[in-house]
């Protein structure tokens, strides 16, 4: 059967594992790395693993790219133009095509900003995530406010005109007035997105580590609630719309990559620990990176880079997707659903839902069951309740 238009739209994603240092809370694949010849051979890897999906992609056009981490500014700017060169090179881009490029503002100068722009990047995402300075510290972040304001004033005179700024609530000492204060400083400013993710602390990091000796310091679970809830409505308020859980925009400024995982559109990731789904397969990135670049650079290797590859089954679908819009603010349209499945949601699921709707946790307005604000909160327990299995969060890689 010939695709239609909308079936040949592809999001590109493409992981640098590389930071200035690693922080108490990241448990993402990435970690610091001065060596230029490891970090060239990585984007040499890269641009092979590329050009490996040319032909599969060629009835592709390419709306979407994200270039996430790690730091991608950290490396040094010919290696991120080259790869940014091979991205155009091997894939049919289209012209208007959103392009993020995730930041540190420790990493970033005038000169960097103007070439990142220059080659076609529209779209940068800064990486705050307080504005406080004893709270960056608790987090090992390697700039200042001073540097966020100074890395933001410059994406600005390079003509960035979408930056998002990444924020997180539940840092240790962190108050409700704080987490506000953070908020309004960063409003001021006018960026056209915001993120606000909920500190999650994860096996592998510092913080998990030292659980013991940051847990005094952490919000309690009411204080947690009352951040999330007020900073909803702080942001609402000022003109920044909630459309995803952790997400807010100005009108006509959401983020186009990770509405494609959440509308379940298809992907390709290159990288170590990059997640794909491509023609009805999902599969991911081996993680380790010495062994990505062996696998992609020595034709004779014998290591596989894709692990976990499998054919989504219906029923899997169904879940991804039901679990997926229900991060949407939209949530799940209830004739879109019978129409991609051929199942009525509600004989499906409608007694699991019912007493959310009673609790006020999730709505139906215009056909479309969402969660509310408070339901948004808790929608790992709602979500994981409604399909009855645990790891739901396995293919979710947003940023």
């Amino acid at each position: 059967m010939a695709k239609t238009e909308y079936e040949k739209k592809l999001g590109l994603y493409f992981h640098i594992p590389f930071c200035l240092s690693k922080c108490a809370y990241c448990d993402f694949n990435s970690a610091p790395c001065a060596d230029h010849e490891i970090i060239s051979k990585y984007i040499d890897a890269m641009i092979a693993h590329m050009s490996s999906y040319k032909k599969a992609a060629e009835e592709y056009d390419v709306d979407t790219i994200f270039i996430g981490g790690g730091t991608p500014t950290s490396i040094p700017i010919n290696e991120l133009v080259r790869l940014i060169k091979a991205i155009k090179s091997n894939f049919n881009v289209e012209k208007e095509a959103e392009f993020t490029v995730e930041s540190n503002p420790a990493t970033v100068d005038k000169s960097s900003l103007v070439k990142l722009r220059k080659h076609g990047v529209n779209r940068l995402s800064i990486g705050l995530q307080t504005a406080d300075e004893n709270e960056l510290k608790i987090l090992s972040r390697t700039h200042s406010r001073k540097d966020f304001y100074k890395s933001f004033r410059l994406a600005r005179e390079a003509k960035f005109d979408n930056i998002n700024v990444d924020l997180m609530f539940g840092i240790p000492i962190q108050t409700h007035s704080s987490l506000m204060h953070t908020l309004r400083y960063v409003m001021s400013l006018g960026p056209e997105h915001i993120s606000l993710y909920d500190l999650k602390i994860e096996p592998g990091t510092r913080f998990y580590d030292n659980y013991e000796e940051i847990r005094p310091y952490l919000p309690d679970e009411d204080t947690d609630v009352k951040m999330y809830l007020d900073s909803v409505k702080l942001l609402q308020d000022n003109g920044y719309l909630q459309y995803e859980i952790s997400n807010f925009s100005r009108p006509g400024k959401m983020c186009a990559h990770n509405l494609r995982y959440w509308n379940c559109d298809e992907y390709l990731g290159f990288g170590v620990s990059a997640h794909s789904y491509f023609e009805n397969n999902r599969f991911s990135i081996i993680p380790d990176r010495d062994m990505y670049i062996e696998a992609m650079l020595n034709p004779l290797s014998k290591i596989r880079a894709i692990e976990n590859l499998e054919e989504v089954e219906e029923r899997e679908r169904m879940g991804e997707y039901i679990m997926l819009r229900l991060r949407l603010s939209d949530g799940i349209d209830l004739k879109e659903f019978e129409r991609r499945f051929g199942y009525s949601f509600e004989e499906l699921y409608g007694q699991k839902c019912m007493r959310f709707l009673r609790s006020g946790h999730m709505r139906i307005k215009a056909g479309k069951l969402s969660l509310s604000p408070s339901g948004m909160f808790i929608s790992n327990y709602i979500i994981s309740d409604i399909l009855e299995f645990e790891d739901f969060g396995k293919y979710y890689f947003g940023s």
